[in-house]
């Protein structure tokens, strides 16, 4: 059931350029400020352009520390597992920045060239255990689709209506309630996500060798970077040490992917009224979050900008913020603000907007 990275098998349109696609109505970001998408999405292309100086340096500063981190916990074990396991979240959120460079990778917006991107993006695979093809694919039909009701199950968390909910025998309301309950969530799901799901390209297997051959190739890679480092430190040294950093990564990603779009006055509709960019930028969230943790996601809290317009670099991001300071008032919250989101589980067609099971 759990949908953050795969689609359902069978064909399906490719997603949008989602710089070209034409909205069909101005929204608000408050009561005296219209937006016009259109309008909009062609100022930002002057924020599309990859820097590659810049590219470099953020890869830099968050690779390297990323691995000097890790081989001072293997070494540390020795000196006491808990000082080894104090490195623990300050490397995890270096391997969550990494894959969030390899996400920037996916939509062509880290480095200038295509080829460039994807052979970068590959090879942080290796390490964020993310296939790099697979999930290319299915996030990119999640952008093509965000908030489209019959669109869902392509790389978002499944979202039932009321109507659906109320349908369901005893035994599939109770799957969805657990499903939806907040240690699935943000516990299990995470850890299924990354070291098992990930495995085999779940959701593509029937759309092209080029899945099977990212799941595989990245299998391996993985496989044999870890057993270079089980020769050297051991097996019970390895996982102790690298396991609670992944699932660290892991499980901050999927609180972040999740408040992303599940918020009360989210955007949700049927193909028939469904528009890209009014789901964009009414179906995103805007994470407000201290300089720190802004940092080491990325960025990636400025979601509405990012769905609006994929291709803008993480680094420039904040730059479309202070051109654009109407866009810091829409769906914004505060790190604090989102734990009140996870009680809302239902689409109530008739509200137009997300509730709890009560």
């Amino acid at each position: 059931m759990l949908s953050l990275s795969g689609e359902s098998d069978g064909a399906r349109a490719p997603a949008h350029d989602l710089l070209n696609d034409e909205p069909t109505e101005c929204i608000t970001s408050s009561e005296t400020t219209p937006i016009d998408p259109r309008q909009l999405v062609r100022e930002m292309k002057a924020f599309v352009a990859p820097r590659p100086w810049r590219g470099a340096f953020e890869l830099a500063i968050t690779l390297v520390p990323f691995l000097v981190l890790c081989g001072l916990m293997l070494v540390a074990v020795e000196a006491g597992y808990l000082f080894a396991l104090a490195l623990t979240l300050p490397a995890g959120l270096f391997l969550l920045r990494l894959f969030l460079i390899q996400h920037d990778c996916g939509h062509g917006s880290f480095l200038k060239k295509r080829a460039s991107n994807d052979w970068l993006g590959r090879a942080l695979g290796v390490l964020t255990f993310t296939p790099y093809e697979c999930w290319r694919r299915s996030h990119a039909l999640h952008h093509a689709g965000t908030g489209n009701l019959d669109a869902r199950g392509f790389g978002d968390v499944d979202t039932l209506t009321v109507r659906e909910y109320g349908a369901l025998s005893r035994v599939g309301k109770l799957r969805y309630r657990l499903y939806r309950h907040p240690l699935v969530l943000l516990g299990i799901g995470p850890a299924y996500l990354f070291l098992l799901r990930h495995r085999l390209p779940i959701g593509l297997m029937k759309a092209g060798r080029i899945y099977w051959v990212s799941a595989m190739a990245t299998n391996i890679a993985t496989a044999l970077l870890l057993a270079v480092l089980v020769y050297h430190f051991g097996t019970s040294v390895v996982v102790l040490t690298l396991l609670p950093v992944l699932l660290i990564a892991a499980m901050v990603g999927v609180w972040l992917f999740y408040i992303q779009h599940q918020f009360e006055e989210a955007h949700w509709d049927y193909s028939a009224n469904w528009s890209f960019h009014d789901a964009a930028l009414r179906g995103s969230s805007y994470l407000e979050l201290p300089p720190v943790l802004r940092w080491f996601t990325a960025n990636i809290g400025i979601h509405h900008v990012h769905h609006l317009a994929s291709r803008i670099p993480f680094y420039r991001l904040p730059e479309v913020l202070i051109t654009f300071p109407h866009l810091s008032s829409m769906n914004r919250f505060t790190a604090l603000e989102t734990l009140g989101t996870l009680r809302l589980v239902l689409w109530d067609e008739d509200k137009r907007r997300l509730v709890s099971f009560d």
